[in-house]
């Protein structure tokens, strides 16, 4: 007798200058089952960025995939974030919880509650403040990391991504995110980090906390040993990484 799968719902949200385009390469993979994917692209980029103003920040990204739920009856979700898109998957979270069936972390950002993302990665302020458009009077919007400081180096993938990276609206990342229900922390979450990139955010997040709250976390986690768009340049192996925890 042949076993099958139950089909799951999964929402996959892109990190910052990246698009619902990114996921192309894995989709295909994750599909197996009849898993019904869906791959919205925050405001201001992508597709949308014809949309860009400088009033977009975190809580405008957090109400674009809370609306997809709404509008799309979606329910018993497995919810994905890349990235930044951790910041976004945790205020969705927050917002939602009794509609996730699990979250997924990809070489992404911890929320935690009153925090923003600056407040959560050292240094990165300065680095956005030395990579805003200045000279084109929008201080308030930072030019996209290029593919390779994202982790690409095939040809075919710099090209394909060069003319889709777009410029992060600032106050995406000084927003603190309010994480106030308390079923958020009854969800099932699970850590993936691309370790060729750098430093585990994970482990820096365990770290920081007392050795009574690092014990008493409920995360898994995993690593990949690719770079930070691990994506976009090996989606087999992540699928391969990711359909179990998507069926648990």
């Amino acid at each position: 007798m042949t076993m099958f799968s139950i089909p799951n719902t999964i929402v996959l949200v892109h990190g910052s200058c990246h698009g619902g385009w990114c996921w192309k390469k894995l989709v295909p993979f994750l599909k197996r089952d009849n898993n019904e994917i869906y791959t919205p692209t925050l405001t201001g980029l992508g597709e949308r960025s014809h949309l860009l103003c400088q009033k977009i920040n975190l809580s405008t990204h957090v109400k674009d995939v809370v609306q997809l739920f709404e509008f799309q009856d979606l329910d018993d979700v497995v919810l994905i974030g890349h990235s930044y898109g951790g910041m976004v998957i945790g205020g969705v979270a927050n917002t939602l919880p009794h509609r996730i069936k699990s979250m997924i972390f990809l070489d992404a950002y911890i929320p935690q509650d009153g925090k923003s993302a600056f407040d959560l990665v050292l240094g990165l302020k300065g680095v956005y403040e030395q990579r805003s458009l200045k000279e084109k009077d929008k201080e308030w919007l930072v030019a996209s990391y290029t593919p390779q400081e994202f982790g690409v180096t095939a040809p075919d993938d710099i090209n394909w991504m060069k003319s889709r990276l777009c410029p992060m609206p600032f106050h995406t990342h000084d927003e603190p995110l309010i994480i106030k229900n308390i079923k958020f922390s009854e969800i099932p979450k699970t850590f993936i980090t691309f370790t060729d990139f750098g430093e585990s955010m994970f482990k820096r997040t365990v770290e920081e906390k007392t050795e009574e709250e690092a014990s008493s976390s409920d995360w898994d986690y995993y690593e990949l040993r690719k770079g930070h768009d691990a994506i976009i340049t090996a989606p087999k192996e992540l699928s391969q990484l990711l359909l179990p925890l998507i069926n648990k």
